[in-house]
């Protein structure tokens, strides 16, 4: 059972209830890095699709098969394990020979491309992400959405984080409590990494559920802070910018999104932290998680979906 609020809805109250994610296939991300790979260079760029695998997993069996340590693997992101998903590595090779590709994985993931690369893959490098999600025993006749879905398709949705990024039943959330408000130690760098996510995670999706409550969710207001549609200009909104492009032309920090984005200072302080842009929102509603032993999202039954 889940202990995380119910966030605020733009779009009047839940209307259909459907099954999703019951088998992999019915979630297929696919990332889009937006460049190519530079065609010489120590490290090999690889897109690799993997299904029922988490991320981490997959960097490390690509590790072994090339017999360096797991720390020369590079990725943009993490993936979602409960679903057919598309991602790309960069692996250091040095002088090291080519592993054959072909007989990488098996039935958890699959090398789709391989070509030689100059950098290693940094997290967060990336343009963004495509998405295909499928819905199944929707309640009501798929005709009663389309008014949410004109909706949606005008004024977009608010970006909140997805449940995944708070654990399964949002248990990370208590953890990150304990570490920040307990004094809880925690050693491993990357679960303090995700307990901290999630801390900010949760309070994003806070600031956003009380600008939905209140109507501006999609409405400039002076402090909010920026980023202009396609490229790396950051400002904040100050009196008199209410002026400005609508927010389909305006960019959330770390994470774009198609039309409108609210803005929270989760969000803001993550975008200071990153090397260069790059989005978990792209070409539509979307979301990629945190994954960690701590306490992932990766099995369990499928989860209900509303619309709301």
């Amino acid at each position: 059972m889940s202990t995380l609020p119910e966030w605020a809805h733009a779009h009047g109250p839940v209307t259909a209830r459907a099954r999703m994610r019951v088998q992999p296939e019915d979630f297929r991300v696919e990332e889009v890095l937006g460049f190519g790979a530079d065609g010489d260079g120590p490290h090999v760029l690889l897109t690799v699709e993997k299904r029922g695998a988490n991320t981490h997993w997959v960097a490390g069996q690509l590790a072994r098969l090339a017999g360096i340590a797991p720390r020369e693997v590079g990725y943009a992101g993490l993936k979602d394990r409960r679903a057919v998903t598309v991602q790309h590595f960069t692996l250091n090779l040095d002088r090291k020979p080519e592993p054959d590709w072909s007989s990488a994985g098996g039935e958890e993931f699959r090398v789709l491309a391989a070509a030689r690369h100059r950098r290693k893959l940094k997290t967060g490098v990336l343009k963004g992400n495509r998405f295909r999600l499928v819905l199944r025993e929707l309640g009501e006749p798929a005709a009663t959405l389309v008014p949410k879905l004109e909706a949606v398709a005008q004024r977009g949705v608010p970006n909140y984080f997805g449940s995944q990024r708070f654990g399964r039943g949002g248990g990370n959330v208590a953890k990150a409590e304990a570490m920040l408000v307990g004094g809880r130690r925690v050693h491993d760098r990357r679960l303090r990494s995700l307990l901290l996510s999630t801390a900010r995670s949760l309070l994003f999706n806070a600031v956003l559920s009380q600008r939905v409550a209140s109507g501006t969710w999609d409405t400039l207001l002076d402090g909010d802070v920026l980023m202009l549609d396609g490229s790396r200009s950051v400002f904040r909104s100050e009196p008199g910018d209410a002026a400005l492009p609508p927010f389909r032309h305006l960019r959330r920090l770390q994470h774009a999104a198609s039309h409108r984005s609210p803005v929270g200072p989760g969000r803001a302080h993550e975008r200071r932290c990153r090397p260069c842009h790059g989005g978990r929102r792209h070409g539509g509603i979307s979301g990629s998680g945190a994954r960690s032993g701590a306490s992932g999202t990766g099995g369990g039954a499928a989860q209900p979906a509303a619309a709301g």
